[in-house]
């Protein structure tokens, strides 16, 4: 295998294919760390369009720490998976108060962020801090098994080898153009092998395999759409909790005394009780009262 071959045919492919997000625009780490929660669970394009908003009204970890779960909820609307909100702002909190406002550059500090998981801590050490390591979502796994596996099973020799392919000397470039592969090229179903700039080294490709590897545990960012939310399922109840909610004033009380959906009275106060549990609402004075989190 020639790596350094295979290196500058990735790279070049990027440099004139690359998506253009404008989280790839910097490499901040409280930038960075904020997109990539995003797009744990949402198209990186999607993530893209809300990532420039949020970070206006947040662009320091002690911006999001300051404000209340109600305004970061309020500022998550249309990401979905709610409680990514509130566990970025528990990390905040923890950033500020253990790390002087400033997000870590250690593996062990990012992963002990709550809500932060091996991938994610990786993905901000590649792309905010230049470092050689692999954020292997769903996309690189599967263009990395495909091209130069087979990809050892257990998640640390998995992650040993996808660390080693890795190059030096622009490791968020590696990453984010086999992002891209693995999302316009190289897709869970459908191969363009004519268009891959790796196709040459590519042993799927020449028919010395047909494996295609499935995606890690952790969500990683942009590997996948989310997918849709029913009226039948609990997603959807809890989203258009929140959503209500999100739309009254600010500390006001909403009631709840009606079914939401195909979902009964008694299926939505569950849910409230839960959402309550997660830290994103709290009871009011009746079983039927409630309102997202105003207290700091």
């Amino acid at each position: 295998m020639n790596l350094a071959a295979i290196h500058l045919a990735v790279l070049d492919w990027y440099a004139a294919n690359g998506r253009d997000l404008a989280f790839r625009r910097t490499t901040d780490p409280w930038a960075v760390l904020v997109s990539e929660v995003m797009a744990q669970q949402t198209q990186a394009a999607r993530a893209a369009e809300h990532w420039t908003r949020f970070m206006a009204e947040f662009p320091t970890p002690a911006a999001l720490a300051a404000a209340s779960p109600a305004t970061v909820i309020r500022a998550w609307r249309g990401l979905g998976y709610n409680r990514r909100a509130v566990a970025l702002r528990a990390a905040a909190i923890r950033i500020v108060e253990d790390h002087e406002g400033r997000v870590p550059d250690s593996l062990e500090a990012l992963e002990a962020l709550p809500g932060i998981g091996p991938y994610t801590a990786r993905a901000v050490l590649a792309f905010a801090f230049g470092r050689p390591v692999a954020p292997i979502d769903t996309n690189i796994q599967r263009v990395l098994d495909r091209a130069l596996g087979p990809l050892p099973v257990t998640a640390r020799a998995l992650q040993s080898t996808s660390d080693g392919f890795v190059p030096l000397s622009d490791p968020a470039a590696w990453s984010h153009a086999l992002m891209d592969l693995g999302a316009t090229i190289c897709g869970p179903r459908e191969r363009r092998c004519q268009a891959c700039p790796i196709r040459a080294w590519c042993r799927t490709a020449n028919g010395r395999s047909a494996a295609a590897a499935t995606g890690p545990g952790e969500p990683g960012r942009a590997a996948r759409a989310s997918a849709p939310a029913f009226p039948s399922t609990t997603r959807w109840l809890r989203g258009r909790i929140i959503d209500r909610l999100r739309d009254a004033p600010d500390q006001a009380w909403v009631s709840f005394t009606q079914p939401l959906g195909e979902h009964s009275v008694d299926a939505v106060r569950l849910q409230i009780d839960r959402l309550a549990r997660d830290g994103m609402l709290e009871l009011g004075s009746r079983t039927d009262l409630c309102r997202l989190v105003t207290s700091r």
